[in-house]
């Protein structure tokens, strides 16, 4: 029996994605556990000045649609083409946790960053899963 048989990998689509997704692969293949991947697309809606542009709701669709081609794109890469490939809208940090919760997750891996300055003082994303988290938390360095 795996300790972690549920992981779900949290992707901002960055370059770090791809060095992020191998470790967890690797971790995934010597626990024997499964692993579903999670974009989050938080969307800003900007107002229209004219004609020209597109509507708010035609614009987050296509954002979307883009999200799920580069995450299917990726679990291939991945070596993980078998595995789930969510796409979720909404605010970045309620959405990974909700997921987590709803998908029965046992770990979520997630990205972190190094941070200087006042940067230190912001409250990230990888915090706040921490802990509102239902399952444990691990925060991968790409670099």
């Amino acid at each position: 029996m795996s300790l972690y048989r549920h992981i779900l990998l949290v992707v901002d689509l960055t370059e770090d994605s791809l060095a992020i997704g191998r470790k967890a692969k690797a971790m995934a293949d010597v626990l024997g556990a499964e692993v579903e991947l999670l974009h989050v697309v938080e969307f800003v809606p900007v107002e229209p000045m004219g004609e020209t542009l597109m509507p708010a709701v035609q614009m987050q669709e296509d954002l979307m649609e883009r999200s799920q081609k580069r995450l299917t794109a990726l679990a291939i890469e991945l070596g993980l083409a078998g595995s789930a490939c969510r796409v979720e809208s909404g605010n970045v940090k309620s959405e990974i946790v909700r997921v987590a919760r709803e998908h029965k997750a046992d770990l979520i891996i997630i990205g972190s960053r190094e941070r200087h300055g006042l940067s230190i003082l912001v409250n990230l994303t990888e915090d706040t899963v921490l802990h509102a988290a239902p399952c444990d938390v691990l925060a991968m360095r790409a670099r």
